[in-house]
């Protein structure tokens, strides 16, 4: 938030600044979403809906499963949510009580730690590395619940802000574990759909039918402000969660819904986005080591790249700082996403224009150039 708000300063001067920071995808809905929309305002009326939300997306949900990775899966576990955001509160409340202990990855999205904190739920942050693919395995959850006992464990994959993709193996092991060790697993599928290469994502349905999966239209479907999503979970969840939704906020909004279920239909759209993604992706992968900050991760999926920057500094907060006063590159430090090592990273956001790419890598090359060149001036 700190970046953009310096970024937004720049602009307003009249400087500009190509944006990396923000992990919004640069496309509008897709256009069945958009006409869905419209054509819903057109009739007029814009209700409540059913806490657990409109039956007809809840079973169009429950048909995607059965389309990408051929589950059946019964539209009564499915629950429309406020993004993934507004799931992640039900699901924690539903779930856990006060003092639960959650495994969670270092790196990792920051709002998880965040939303526990504010729960009265414990964040446990599990360093991972290079040896795991930066992703949690069942033998890190083992020796944490053995150190002190845990009661779930939440992963991401596509994960930001690394971009790994756990191989289904990997996930089929460590939800074995999980339900071997009574914990309950939640799976943040949100980037599903955006995988690179020879990446294959996979649902954690497939290996624990008493998982809690978290989706959302917002990156796939370029949807963010509609702020929908949805979860699916056991059935002994739906009655409380209903219950929660009823309270919190009635329902998920209408016009959303319409434009969410209409949005399956515009997949073919999307997949066109996702081309735009790859060459954005093969534009940093090919330019970044030529401008000497080669050392990111396996950028298997989503649309992020997170790179080690120990080399040129100790401190990512001002080297973020330094390239949008300096380069006129918005990218964003990796404190957030890990406290400990989080000042060795940087993420950057390949989900913007192509133009955007070409430019942050000239940009930031120069820079980095002018750096090493007045370093070398000063020996």
């Amino acid at each position: 938030m700190d970046v953009m708000s310096e970024a937004a300063a720049i602009e307003r001067g009249g400087g500009a600044v190509v944006h990396m920071e923000v992990g919004q995808p640069g496309h509008p809905a897709p256009r069945t979403a958009l006409a869905a929309a419209e054509a819903a305002i057109r009739a007029g009326r814009v209700p409540y809906t059913e806490a657990l939300g409109i039956r007809s997306l809840r079973e169009r949900i429950a048909r995607h499963y059965a389309e990408k990775y051929d589950i059946a899966l019964s539209a009564d576990r499915v629950v429309v949510t406020t993004g993934s955001s507004g799931a992640f509160t039900l699901a924690f409340l539903a779930m856990f009580e006060p003092g639960a202990r959650i495994a969670i990855s270092a790196p990792g999205y920051p709002a998880y730690r965040n939303i526990l904190k504010a729960l009265s739920l414990e964040p446990v942050e599990i360093p991972t590395g290079p040896e795991t693919r930066y992703a949690l395995t069942g033998d890190l959850i083992r020796r944490a619940h053995a150190d002190k006992p845990l009661q779930g464990v939440l992963v991401m994959s596509p994960a930001n802000p690394t971009g790994v993709v756990m191989s289904p193996e990997a996930l089929q092991h460590l939800c074995e574990t999980c339900r071997a060790l009574g914990l309950w697993f939640i799976s943040d599928e949100i980037y599903h759909g955006l995988t690179y290469g020879d990446a294959r994502e996979e649902t954690a349905l497939r290996f624990n039918d008493d998982a809690v999966i978290v989706n959302s239209f917002s990156k796939y479907f370029c949807m963010t402000g509609w702020r929908v999503g949805w979860m699916v979970v056991p059935e002994r969840l739906v009655r409380p969660i209903e219950r929660l939704q009823q309270n919190f906020s009635i329902s998920v909004p209408y016009l959303s819904q319409v434009a969410a279920e209409a949005a399956f239909d515009g997949a073919a759209e999307m997949e066109g986005v996702k081309v735009g993604y790859a060459r954005n992706r093969a534009i940093l992968m090919e330019g970044l080591p030529k401008i000497g900050l080669g050392a990111f991760l396996p950028v298997d999926g989503a649309f992020y790249v997170y790179i080690d920057v120990s080399s040129l500094t100790n401190d990512s907060m001002d080297f973020c700082k330094r390239a949008i006063r300096e380069a006129g590159v918005a990218i964003t430090p990796g404190l957030d996403f890990d406290p400990q090592e989080g000042h060795r990273f940087v993420r950057l956001s390949f989900a913007g224009a192509e133009q955007d790419m070409r430019d942050a890598v000239d940009q930031l090359g120069a820079w980095l150039a002018r750096q090493r060149s007045g370093a070398d001036a000063s020996k």
